[in-house]
């Protein structure tokens, strides 16, 4: 277990969300019926979306729980930006598959960032995407509201790859 860079534990399950933060709400239809969600859900849980996106994953478990420890790494050339985080809170119930993460020392922000798949009643598959977050480090102060637009980007971006995962 790490010390989270933030207080709001687990925000992301609640409404609303914390004050103080720059906040992200996408919601995206990925499919249609119990498999694609089922296959969805297993994509986000299995990290197997952030993988598909380019990022590298290195967890400490195969699917998200709670404690699981995870860092996302984005490769530009030589660089490396580094995003250390540990899984807050998942959800694994009929009609919802979903876990969220908390930032640790060394994460570019602070904050927190859900993942889950929605089963509807009329059978649509939902894909959303929930955080609140603040600039933590230095260059990620320096861009302001830039990483906003970029979050906003990668949280459509996501929706998009599972959508096709999910159709696979």
């Amino acid at each position: 277990m790490h010390t989270f860079t933030y207080p709001e534990t687990g925000a992301t399950r609640r409404r609303p969300l914390p004050g103080g933060y720059d906040h992200l709400h996408h919601r995206a239809p990925v499919g249609r019926g119990r498999a694609s969600f089922e296959a969805a859900g297993a994509a986000v849980t299995e990290w197997r979306m952030h993988r598909a996106t380019g990022f590298l994953v290195a967890a400490s478990a195969d699917r998200a729980e709670a404690g699981a420890s995870v860092e996302v790494t984005l490769c530009l050339g030589p660089l490396h930006l580094k995003a250390p985080c540990e899984v807050v809170w998942a959800e694994y119930t009929g009609e919802r598959i979903g876990f969220a993460y908390g930032t640790l020392d060394g994460h570019p922000e602070r904050g927190e960032e859900s993942f889950v798949v929605e089963l509807a009643d009329d059978g649509t598959v939902w894909f959303a995407v929930t955080a609140f977050s603040r600039p933590a480090l230095w260059y990620t102060r320096l861009a302001g509201p830039l990483v906003r637009v970029l979050q906003r980007s990668y949280a459509r971006y996501l929706g998009r790859t599972l959508r096709r995962i999910a159709a696979a």
